[in-house]
């Protein structure tokens, strides 16, 4: 599937959009910041809106895979990750999921985690902003109505369980940081900060495999792959993998170390508002950003790496114990279950994994914007005013 060869490249005008809002997201001022920094400037640029609360986990999982998609241009997810975690696998979990997931999605942040909108803030070209900056940029990419193909993640469990992730699977670390710290959600992004000290005071390892497919080694990707295993549900065959009982391919690379501090399958930039995890640019659309820690490293080592990823400078530090590759499928098999996943924010049973891309998938609204004449691609500027 291929949205990118597809004849919509941007929301009509005027266009009507589903809003799904978690008013308890980040510090419970979502539906505040949707009245005084969002709805003005729908109404300007000619976006109808419904506006829809969530009441409970999942909820926005069950609206995407019961709404009556015909009805809209777009569904505009207005909270953190997680969110649009359950908006993309309600939509996954459709009878009709192959044109169900051609519906274009908007991620506007209010969550404590904005991952994906921080990312897609940078792909436009603006400056890495928080907060009510960064959900006004948001904004003003919807009022653009420019799209964008995404690509998607699909993790097979061993349990036979499938999951679509829109941006990323860690273990490890950043995983018992980003659970963790929800007892702190109030704190907005600082919760991240705070959680990240309170692990490093009691540092952990984890024991497990971890094997790749090179971004460069890969075969050509064939969507036409039979589907593996009777159990997994409907979605796109997984043409990368074999079944999680059978040793991974010999072209397949497979780490040799087994003790970790975290492993991080990233598909964008960024992994927070403030977290520039990927300053080495986009992946190939069928390729993730694949890094891990090995045991060993210093606590003062790696705090000093959290603390330049805010700017995207960790990977100067040349770390020998920080290893990235650009890889097109992973599996993960940790020992006797010990650490805890976390995709795309969300808390996953513990059991071996394995994942593969599938390249620009879905639309989302967003895309580059035009630097200045002359100037840097990233350089910082003021959003474009609605249409």
């Amino acid at each position: 599937m291929d949205p990118a060869g597809g004849p919509r490249a941007r929301l009509p005008r005027p266009c009507r959009v589903l809003v799904l809002l978690n008013p308890r997201g980040g510090k419970g001022k979502a539906l505040q910041l949707f009245r005084s920094h969002v709805q003005p400037l729908l109404v300007q640029a000619d976006v109808a809106f419904t506006l829809v609360l969530t009441e409970r986990r999942n909820h926005a999982r069950e609206l995407a895979r019961a709404a009556e998609l015909g009805h809209w241009d777009a569904l505009v997810v207005m909270s953190g990750d997680g969110l649009m975690h359950e908006v993309v696998n309600g939509l996954m979990d459709r009878p009709d999921w192959e044109t169900a997931i051609q519906t274009p999605l908007c991620s506007l942040p209010a969550g404590s985690g904005n991952a994906l909108a921080a990312s897609l803030n940078h792909y436009a070209g603006y400056e890495q902003v928080t907060n009510e900056a960064l959900l006004t940029n948001c904004t003003s990419l919807l009022c653009g109505r420019r799209l964008a193909p995404m690509s998607l993640l699909s993790l097979q469990l061993a349990s036979g369980t499938r999951v679509f992730s829109v941006l990323s699977l860690s273990w490890g670390f950043i995983a018992d940081v980003d659970l963790e710290s929800e007892k702190y959600r109030r704190l907005g992004e600082m919760r991240f900060t705070l959680g990240t000290f309170l692990r490093l005071a009691v540092l952990r390892t984890y024991q497990g495999r971890l094997s790749y497919l090179p971004a460069e080694r890969a075969a050509p990707w064939s969507p036409s792959a039979p589907a593996l295993g009777s159990q997994a549900p409907p979605g796109p065959s997984d043409a990368h993998l074999v079944p999680l009982g059978e040793p991974v391919p010999e072209h397949w690379t497979v780490v040799p170390e087994q003790d970790f501090v975290l492993v991080l399958a990233l598909l964008h930039s960024h992994l927070g508002s403030e977290m520039y995890a990927a300053p080495m640019g986009r992946c190939a659309a069928d390729a993730l950003h694949l890094f891990y820690v090995r045991a060993g490293v210093s606590r003062a080592t790696l705090l000093r790496l959290f603390l330049a990823m805010e700017k995207g400078r960790h990977m100067e530090a040349n770390c020998p114990y920080l290893v990235y590759v650009p890889a097109r499928a992973f599996r993960l098999e940790p020992k006797d279950g010990k650490g805890v996943f976390a995709v795309d924010g969300e808390l996953m049973v513990t059991e071996a994994v394995q994942g593969q891309v599938h390249p620009d998938y879905y639309w989302m609204v967003g895309g580059h914007v035009e630097p200045p004449a002359g100037g840097d691609p990233h350089h910082s500027r003021a959003p474009e005013k609605p249409l």
